[in-house]
């Protein structure tokens, strides 16, 4: 909804052969993406180019064809054979490279432990350390976090172009030199203002985002207002973002979405669950326990994610086997033969039993059927209980079936867990 036609727009060219095969996922262009669009652009497209100079080439010329302000790409500035972005955005800015002296003194530092430690040390070592120090005439070398230097190169009648190494930690490290080189500086002070609010949502289909839009388009101009959604671990978000003068009417609209969707409102100012499932822990001075069966461990890994996890997270146990259940967890065996396994009975004493164990707070039981086997009539694939209880007598139970594959089930019984635990330790209203 609108086109955001004011908007500077930005492209992003990724790298890599082993992109369009399919060895490795992508990381970098959702990450770019994301904080460009932070920024204020408009992501207009983002590319896959293997390691060919002339895909490169025809990826640049095709972007700058389409009218982009601003290109970054990523991978391609290591020092082997086929990295090869640094002589092809010389190209496209015609240019040449020449040597940086200062940069080829700075790599030989960064390498020079490591080559003695190993043994590489030497001339290959020597023409590696050359070749990453090759910069295009005139551009802005940007300091490197593993060994390659990222670039900012000013191409005439533009775009500008980014250039950035291909390795995910390397890339977001420099990431805030890249935004701080002058030549980027000055074309960020054209950019206005992202003017983004994002909304999150939980058990919420897209359909009823559409059908409040359609609603409240009736009798408002929304026009100024672009409106996207996308599921991520299973929560809705809605990102709202007013082009210059719609400021007023983007908050209005986020108000009503909000009002109309409360009962699935996660946070109406972006916050993620795992975001406030740490900060309503962390305030009330609680831990957790997880007791998992099918999940596997993943909710214990999801919950510690977070760097400072430790102040809230006690521990976990995978009980995966009836046995494992009743000796680690506590789980009677008569229970388990009774109700079954997956049960919401079994559910309960895995959380108790884990907050027993551990001397938690909150303790968290999951169990439930993966699949592809193992269901039945009763308790088909993607049949998961829930059960979530805290020290002072809260207990929030669930058994819903959930949909998709085993990896799709595992992944959105994390995601249930999470806002159970959310919805124990921060009840609305509270």
């Amino acid at each position: 909804m609108g086109e955001g036609a004011d908007r500077p727009r930005a492209g992003i060219v990724v790298t890599g052969s082993e992109l369009l095969t399919g060895a490795i996922s992508d990381a970098n262009g959702p990450w770019l993406a994301r904080e460009l669009a932070g920024l204020g652009f408009e992501v207009a497209h983002v590319v896959a180019a293997g390691d060919r100079p002339d895909d490169l080439m025809r990826a640049l010329e095709f972007l700058a064809g389409a009218g982009v302000a601003l290109v970054v790409t990523s991978g391609g500035l290591g020092p082997t054979a086929d990295d090869l972005t640094g002589e092809v955005v010389a190209g496209f800015a015609g240019v040449d490279l020449v040597p940086d002296e200062a940069m080829r003194v700075r790599i030989e530092e960064i390498l020079a432990d490591w080559g003695a430690r190993t043994g590489f040390a030497g001339p290959a070592l020597d023409e590696a350390t050359r070749k990453q120090a090759l910069v295009p005439r005139g551009a802005t070398a940007l300091p490197p976090v593993g060994t390659a230097p990222g670039l900012v190169v000013d191409r005439p009648g533009g775009p500008l172009v980014v250039v950035l190494p291909g390795p995910p930690r390397e890339l977001q490290g420099m990431w805030p030199a890249a935004v701080a080189a002058p030549a980027v500086k000055d074309l960020l002070s054209t950019v206005p203002p992202a003017n983004a609010r994002l909304l999150r949502f939980f058990g919420l289909p897209e359909s009823e985002i559409a059908a409040t839009l359609r609603e409240v388009g009736e009798s408002r101009d929304l026009s100024g207002v672009e409106v996207g959604t996308c599921l991520r671990h299973s929560e809705l978000e809605v990102d709202l973002r007013a082009r210059p003068g719609a400021e007023a009417v983007a908050e209005e609209l986020a108000g009503l979405i909000v009002e109309r969707h409360a009962r699935n409102l996660v946070s109406a100012e972006g916050a993620t669950v795992d975001e406030l499932v740490a900060q309503a822990l962390l305030g009330k001075g609680f831990t957790v326990a997880t007791g998992e069966s099918c999940t596997g461990g993943l909710l214990a890994g999801r919950l510690v994610d977070r760097a400072g996890s430790s102040a809230y997270v006690a521990g976990g146990v995978v009980a995966y086997s009836n046995e494992a259940k009743t000796a680690l967890l506590g789980v009677p065996a008569e229970m388990i033969a009774t109700h079954g396994a997956v049960s919401p009975e079994v559910a309960r004493a895995l959380a108790d039993g884990a907050r027993d164990r551990f001397g938690a707070d909150v303790g968290v039981g999951i169990t439930g059927v993966a699949g592809p086997g193992g269901s039945t009539e009763a308790k088909p694939v993607g049949y998961v209980c829930f059960c979530v209880t805290t020290a002072d007598g809260t207990v929030l139970a669930r058994d819903p079936r959930l949909r998709g594959s085993r990896a799709d089930i595992r992944e959105r019984s994390v995601d249930t867990a999470m806002h159970l635990i959310l919805r124990a330790v921060a009840p609305r209203g509270a």
